[in-house]
């Protein structure tokens, strides 16, 4: 990371702290009148669950590579609102972890209809970067294996678990960077798109090589091959669906032969999904 960014996640990070009094995060206001304004840096330190050393590097920018976890939880210290949140993981150089509630948000409400109208399928909508914005429970219970997880070729290419979840991932990998090469023309004002292919070339050897091959193509109809721990194999057919009023948007949709084993895997997965009266 260079060191502008290392230097303004430090100033960020100053600023935040100064907005908060001890009372905002329920700590005591201790004994003393304080000299300066906001919370002391040892006990966002402490909130944080981080030592005060490495705290007070960070915001001198002599700390540049903080991971994952701890940005996550210097957000929730500082009770950053969504945006600011995100802005804290972009300063320290890492794509923002987006929880799934706040992705709905930004689903068209049609799509989020058309979501329900498949009770025997697993249909999810996803975002220009094949987020997985909006899940139905069947979808829901085949991703289950990503730990919440919710970026497609995040999970293709950097997830331990993606080679045993998907027997014929060579082919779907080599699918979805071609059709996430399009998504990246077809929407060229959309960061998403940019931050994780340049993660994803980072991460992924086989990512760079396919990426480098320049083709491109449309997610279209599709066979996809699940191994699921609790049901084991199923086969579906994908259909996509885009709505006019979304762009970048569209709904997968992975239905099973009827009468097929697989259409009896979903119903059992959808049997677990339903929720218990």
């Amino acid at each position: 990371m260079h060191h502008a960014s290392a230097h303004s996640l430090g100033e960020f990070l100053r600023a935040s702290r100064a907005r908060l009094e001890p009372s905002d995060v329920g700590l005591p206001a201790g004994s003393g009148t304080r000299r300066v304004k906001g919370l002391r840096r040892e006990e966002v330190a402490v909130l944080a669950g981080v030592s005060a050393d490495y705290y007070v590097r960070l915001e001198q920018g002599r700390e540049t590579n903080p991971s994952q976890q701890v940005v996550g939880a210097l957000g929730r210290a500082l009770r950053l609102n969504a945006d600011a949140r995100t802005h804290l993981f972009r300063l320290a150089g890492l794509s923002p972890v987006v929880s799934v509630g706040s992705l709905r948000d930004r689903v068209h409400p049609d799509l989020l209809r058309l979501l329900d109208a498949f009770p025997n399928a697993a249909a999810y909508v996803l975002g220009p970067a094949f987020d997985i914005l909006a899940t139905n429970p069947i979808a829901d219970a085949l991703l289950a294996p990503f730990d919440g997880q919710t970026n497609m070729p995040r999970i293709l290419f950097t997830h331990p678990r993606a080679g045993e979840v998907f027997p014929d991932r060579q082919l779907i990998t080599s699918m979805t960077v071609y059709a996430l090469r399009l998504n990246a023309a077809r929407f060229s004002d959309v960061p998403e798109i940019d931050e994780l292919v340049q993660e994803l070339l980072e991460a992924s050897t086989e990512f760079r090589a396919l990426w480098n091959d320049q083709n491109v193509g449309a997610l279209t109809r599709a066979f996809k091959v699940f191994v699921h721990p609790d049901v084991g194999r199923i086969d579906l057919t994908y259909e996509s669906f885009e709505v006019r009023a979304a762009p970048g948007q569209e709904l997968l949709v992975g239905s099973a032969e009827p009468g097929s084993r697989s259409a009896q895997a979903l119903a059992y997965l959808a049997s677990m999904a339903a929720p218990r009266h």
